[in-house]
């Protein structure tokens, strides 16, 4: 019996979105929009199939620590990441408010 492959998280310029691969096949996924140096998040989904393995937060801490490598900042507009935010102190260096005038962009944004 083979063994499964660790999860493997890709970041998806095309699509805004950072995936969570598990044996090739798409699990979940957490979106963004950048907006200067900020990179917003405002959805993170996991395939029920995928529920309980621990994978979203999996995809969090590396799309966070991609963002840091790449010098930006995160707005935590989804739950999710914010809720990881909360848990994670090691990236409140890197978090930044959601403001008004963000939820304003990112609607403007995203219609």
């Amino acid at each position: 019996m083979a063994t499964p492959a660790a999860p493997v998280v890709e970041r998806v310029e095309d699509k805004h979105r950072y995936e969570i691969l598990v044996d090739g096949e798409l699990a979940g996924f957490t979106e963004y929009l950048d907006r200067d140096e900020q990179r917003v998040f405002y959805h993170t989904e996991v395939g029920d199939a995928f529920a309980g393995q621990g994978l979203a937060a999996r995809l969090v801490e590396q799309a966070l620590t991609d963002v840091r490598q790449a010098g930006k900042r995160v707005v935590p507009v989804c739950p999710y990441v914010a809720s990881f935010l909360r848990k994670h102190e090691e990236f409140a260096d890197i978090a930044d408010p959601v403001t008004p005038d963000v939820r304003h962009w990112l609607r403007q944004a995203l219609s």
